[in-house]
Formats: C-alpha cells, structure tokens, sequence
C-alpha cells in the first residue's frame, strides 16, 4: 500500500509542531532540530515540516511506497508519461536512505515518489553537505525547473532553480 507525502516548508518549527501535533492528535514519529515528521495511519500520510532556506508553503506532494516493487511500478507510470525529471538511487534525505523518483505536473508543482529504506544519522548524506556548502545554489530536494532526466546518488537531487535547498520524505 502506498502512503500519500506532503512536505510543508515552516518559518518557527516549535510553533508548527505543536500545531501539526494538535491537529493530527498525534506527537511526530521524528523530530530533528530542523525538520519533524507524522508517519499516520488515519488519513494515511507521512507528512513532513522542516526549516529550511526557503519559502514557508507547501513544498512538494508525493506518493511513498512500501516496498521497492511499488516505487518502480509508479516510477514506470511516470516514464510512460515522460514526468521523470530526476531519478536518484540510494539517495540520503531528510533523516532517511531512499530511492526516489521527481516529477513536475504541468504547472510546476514538484511530486517526490519514493521507498525510504532505512533511517539516517544526517539531513543529507555526507557528500552532499560539502556540495551544498560549496554551491550557490544549495542541495535538495528534486530537480531544477527543465533539467533533463538522469540518476543521482547524492542527495535528494539538484535545488529548484528559484528556491535552493529543502527536502523530503
């Protein structure tokens, strides 16, 4: 069964869990000094907040699936329509390993579809802190407006290119 993902960029991450956490009668399955995270079973959705360097809103929907076989039977739909702008494997996002793959709608808005396989000790991997870090344009998460298909281990992908790093799952 496939979970439904939203990602909600914050402005006071304290304020907004309180909030979150009187709304879904539920306190976050994780909670970071910059992100927390609802996995709930009624509506069934991970839901996620961080505080990151970008606009406060809605940041990107998705689709996590359970299991490997149903991020690939999704990933395949997404091909056969010619929506996948970034597929990453292996990928260290958000406090989790995961396989994703990003696609846009036709009017922009960012779908992250993934199988998280593991939890992490990082908001990226690694590699990717010291490629922010040395980027203009920041890290994570999904591809930049336009940029052409293509495999990533890294993380979460390329920023968008008006809105540098967020992230995910």
């Amino acid at each position: 069964m496939n979970r439904f993902h939203v990602h909600v960029n914050v402005n006071d991450l304290e304020r907004s869990i309180a909030f979150y956490q009187q709304l879904f009668g539920a306190a976050p399955a994780v909670v970071k000094s910059d992100y927390a995270k609802w996995m709930l079973d009624d509506p069934r959705i991970n839901f996620a907040i961080s505080r990151r360097d970008r606009a406060a809103g809605v940041d990107h929907l998705g689709i996590q699936s359970d299991d490997a076989a149903g991020l690939e039977a999704i990933g395949a739909r997404l091909k056969a329509a010619d929506a996948v702008s970034l597929a990453e494997v292996g990928t260290t996002c958000c406090y989790a390993h995961s396989d994703k793959y990003w696609a846009e709608d036709p009017q922009g808005l960012r779908w992250e579809t993934f199988h998280s396989h593991g939890e992490a000790t990082t908001y990226y991997a690694p590699a990717a802190v010291a490629e922010q870090a040395a980027s203009d344009a920041g890290a994570c998460c999904g591809p930049r407006a336009a940029e052409p298909a293509k495999s990533v281990a890294a993380c979460c992908g390329p920023a968008v290119a008006a809105n540098p790093p967020a992230c995910c799952n």
